[in-house]
């Protein structure tokens, strides 16, 4: 299934990109998808799909869009 990432913050300076489509394997969840993308598991991330907030165990569709919410820090 293909799944449109965006990118924000850190996670978008790691990947080097704003988005993209990724191909996972059926039964794939937000979780899992940041674990394969080889994103840190020591940076705290929301997760949202189709601009909903979800837990990461929310098993993901094919056309959803998926994003990694960092944390927001300022000064």
């Amino acid at each position: 299934m293909n799944v449109i990432i965006r990118y924000f913050a850190q996670v978008r300076e790691l990947r080097g990109r704003d988005e993209e489509t990724v191909t996972f394997p059926a039964g794939t969840t937000a979780a899992s998808a940041y674990a394969a993308l080889g994103l840190p598991v020591a940076l705290p991330v929301a997760f949202a799909v189709n601009l909903e907030r979800v837990p990461g165990s929310t098993e993901l569709h094919d056309g959803d869009e998926l994003v990694f919410l960092p944390p927001i820090g300022g000064g």
